[in-house]
């Protein structure tokens, strides 16, 4: 474990860099067999605590949860707690304090998904990632360091709280996002919302419901919005004319893809091309 001293913790916050964010502690424990901590009156920075094996209980609003093999907690500032690990199954834990403007940012999110154990799949790349953040830290105090050490660790505990987006084909992800990303595989292609709707076996409206919620636009919408961007992709990195980029796309009247074009990208295809082309 690290834990940062107090002289740097007061270099920290005068450091307009990473003062919004910055990990004033982390810690590995394997096998932890005896770790039981216990604050009556909280902890002044938000804790990150994430099991890869074993188990333990987190005791907090009364409530006493399960800890268990990839899953994650986040422990609010402030706030009574008791945390430990079972005796007979140890767990094997990842933790982070971690405190500034951004950091209430970044638990408000956490608050979002549930106040429970979340579930995440596990990831080599995120313990590696770890492991790197961790030897930096403890090599060096010295003001570059952590500030990169900061920045890594904001997108660190990032992966936790955004994981779906991050990685939207994980297994399991939700039924639109299995659909967005159909879109953006095929942004040529010719779709009604009742084709998009049959392939989840959803109804139109409920299909379109759940749509919206998720994205704050219809699913055509979204739909003509991923051909712009791909129509954008074909402006600027080849030489196919709009007529080509409009058969690309699946638009068969150019006078009305242009009309699309310009409402969402405030100029036409035309100047986009001259503005924006490679040199």
């Amino acid at each position: 474990m690290i834990v940062l001293p107090p002289n740097i913790k007061r270099n920290i916050l005068k450091n307009d860099l990473i003062s919004r964010f910055h990990v004033i502690a982390s810690g590995f424990f394997p096998h932890a067999a005896y770790h039981d901590r216990e604050r009556k009156f909280g902890c002044s920075e938000y804790i990150l605590l994430y099991c890869t094996a074993g188990t333990g209980t987190i005791t907090i609003a009364h409530r006493t949860l399960q800890l268990k093999p990839n899953h994650f907690f986040v422990l609010p500032k402030d706030t009574p707690h008791h945390y430990k690990s079972s005796s007979m199954d140890p767990w094997t834990i990842y933790w982070l304090h971690f405190t500034g403007v951004h950091a209430d940012h970044l638990y408000r999110k956490y608050a979002e998904l549930k106040q429970e154990p979340v579930f995440l799949a596990y990831d080599t790349k995120r313990i590696e990632d770890f492991d790197q953040i961790f030897s930096m830290m403890e090599n060096s105090f010295e003001e570059r360091n952590l500030e990169i050490v900061n920045i890594k660790y904001f997108e660190f505990i990032s992966s936790f709280l955004y994981a779906q987006e991050m990685d939207p084909l994980t297994p399991g992800r939700d039924k639109i996002s299995r659909s967005i990303q159909f879109m953006k595989k095929n942004p040529g292609a010719l779709y009604s919302v009742q084709d998009l709707a049959a392939q989840l076996n959803l109804s139109v409206t409920h299909y379109s419901r759940l749509f919206r919620a998720k994205t704050g636009s219809s699913p055509n919408q979204y739909f003509i919005e991923i051909k712009v961007q791909s129509a954008c992709q074909y402006l600027y990195f080849t030489d196919k004319s709009i007529k080509e980029i409009c058969r690309e796309l699946g638009f068969e009247d150019p006078f009305y893809f242009s009309r699309v074009f310009k409402k969402l990208m405030g100029v036409s295809p035309v100047n986009y091309r001259n503005q924006h082309k490679m040199d």
